[in-house]
């Protein structure tokens, strides 16, 4: 399926390894010319060469931090001139709210609100004034389900998503669509780091606390950061020009609501 982005500049934020490199495949996959991004020098360059090897696109290797003014400089300057930007970092560990220091709650708030919106302000109007743009902004789904211990992650993601909300529609007259992606239990680093932390708070082992992860989804399975980034390739396609400003859950079933 040609998804019309061929040639589009993708600023993937976080995306060496993950949902995010999901993402980045996805959209390199399509044609775009990728900014993959990540903290970490040589599983950066380990996945732009695997990612451009297997796709054929132009993969630019920005090593950065996307939560500091200095890496999100870094990131912009690389691109030039961004068509879709999907936002993406790592959340605060889980802990219990009680033991949160006020740098902690800030700390969580920059990284998981601010710095998104720092890139969208850097991005939009150059995107309106082409009359495209794609922004993804990869939260969490518990910003509708909120999961005890990951109170910070779903606070800051949260805000974002309200704040955000309204810029959707200021900027949808101009081809501009900023919607969310809600990802539930991946198969990821993330996803085992929560293990670790509910088998040693239980006592149990890890593969039981993975295990009990994956009975929540009535999928019967983990999802697949592959699979996440081919929602997040139509959703940055040409033909997503009429969805804006919506929360995509993709968590093999396990919200139990109706809307």
């Amino acid at each position: 399926m040609d998804l019309g982005i061929k040639g589009r500049t993708a600023l993937v934020c976080a995306s060496s390894q993950g949902l995010g490199r999901g993402c980045a495949e996805a959209l390199a996959a399509a044609g775009a010319r990728v900014i993959l991004n990540g903290r970490n020098p040589e599983t950066l360059a380990r996945a732009a060469q695997e990612i451009a090897a297997t796709t054929g696109a132009e993969i630019v290797p920005v090593a950065a931090d996307v939560g500091t003014e200095e890496g999100r400089f870094a990131l912009l300057e690389a691109a030039g001139a961004v068509d879709i930007l999907v936002n993406n970092n790592g959340g605060p560990p889980p802990a219990d709210f009680r033991a949160l220091s006020h740098a902690q709650l800030l700390a969580g708030v920059e990284a998981n609100m601010l710095t998104p919106i720092a890139l969208v302000q850097a991005v939009i109007d150059g995107m309106v004034e082409r009359r495209f743009g794609r922004i993804v902004n990869i939260t969490s789904g518990s910003v509708k389900s909120p999961i005890a211990g990951l109170d910070l992650s779903s606070g800051a993601r949260l805000g974002l998503t309200g704040f955000l909300a309204g810029v959707a529609r200021q900027v949808a007259h101009a081809n501009v669509t900023i919607n969310g992606l809600l990802p539930g239990s991946f198969d990821t680093a993330r996803g085992t780091a929560i293990d670790k932390k509910r088998a040693s708070d239980g006592g149990i082992a890890i593969d039981q606390a993975r295990a009990e992860r994956i009975a929540k989804v009535p999928a019967g399975r983990l999802g697949r950061p592959e699979e996440f980034g081919a929602a997040c390739a139509f959703l940055c396609s040409a033909d997503a020009g009429f969805i804006t400003g919506q929360n995509l859950l993709i968590d093999g079933g396990a919200f139990p609501g109706v809307l």
